[in-house]
């Protein structure tokens, strides 16, 4: 399988490679450090497959488009995985500004991209869109607010393109992962139930992509009490979302950590 997977330096990107790499998938991988990436890379070529890394900032949209065509014509692209993000720590202006640019604006610009590739090459081969989202993404978080509404964004998207681009072929996914180790949830100091190891969250996802799931929630005790969130009638919503635990408020925080 011809593979693309973005924020591919670290956690569920990095874990992401590492698993199709185990597969034999031909990878592209992309990342904002170098020095990560190219470890990452170096990992995979070691596990037998055929990778090629470049430095991307996905907020880039005419980089973005150019390289997912010069990968596609290396190898026609089959699945795609848009998994950059940021966590947004303090509620700065900046740091918001940020994680809806690289959560939302970079998620579109992979994604329209991809979107664009697969349309012109109307073959029977597997194309497969793969956003990343959140369990976060499932309703208002006060901890975190611009975080849970760019997930919260990204989930409608994708689930809304998915009964779009079926008619065509184009199957898309939304990935909702609880708390999995990352850069991001490193940083974070409130309880985190159910932690997932990232190699653990990739063979969930790649199962269920295999299946072509439409909504790839887990773990499944925090997408149920998620979802109860969500549904129940937004003064109750909000009185249980005032119990959660708050994050601690980094003040030094300049650029938020990227997945």
């Amino acid at each position: 399988m011809n593979t693309l997977i973005t924020g591919a330096s670290s956690g569920i990107g990095e874990a992401l490679a590492e698993a199709c790499a185990k597969r034999g998938d031909t990878l592209f991988l992309c990342g904002r450090n170098a020095e990560r990436l190219d470890a990452v890379a170096d990992r995979c070529r070691g596990l037998g497959a055929t990778v090629h890394a470049e430095i991307i900032d996905v907020r880039d949209e005419a980089l973005v488009r150019r390289w997912l065509e010069e990968c596609d014509g290396i190898a026609p692209l089959e699945r795609v995985f848009s998994n950059a993000g940021v966590g947004t720590g303090m509620e700065s202006e900046g740091n918001v500004r940020d994680a809806f640019a690289v959560n939302v604006g970079g998620n579109l610009n992979v994604v329209l991209s991809a979107i664009e590739i697969f349309r012109s090459r109307k073959s029977p081969s597997r194309r497969q869109i793969l956003i990343t989202s959140s369990i976060a993404g499932y309703g208002p978080l006060p901890a975190c607010p611009s975080y849970s509404a760019a997930k919260s964004c990204m989930k409608t998207w994708a689930l809304a393109l998915r009964g779009m681009l079926a008619p065509e072929g184009i199957m898309v996914s939304a990935i909702c992962p609880g708390f999995v180790r990352s850069r991001i949830t490193a940083r974070n100091t409130c309880p985190m139930p159910f932690f997932m190891e990232a190699d653990k969250a990739a063979e969930i996802i790649l199962a269920r992509a295999e299946r072509n799931v439409g909504l790839i929630a887990f773990p499944w005790p925090m997408r149920l009490a998620a979802w109860l969130l969500s549904i129940l009638p937004f003064r109750i919503n909000e009185f249980f979302s005032r119990l959660l635990p708050e994050k601690e408020r980094r003040l030094e925080m300049k650029t938020p950590p990227q997945a």
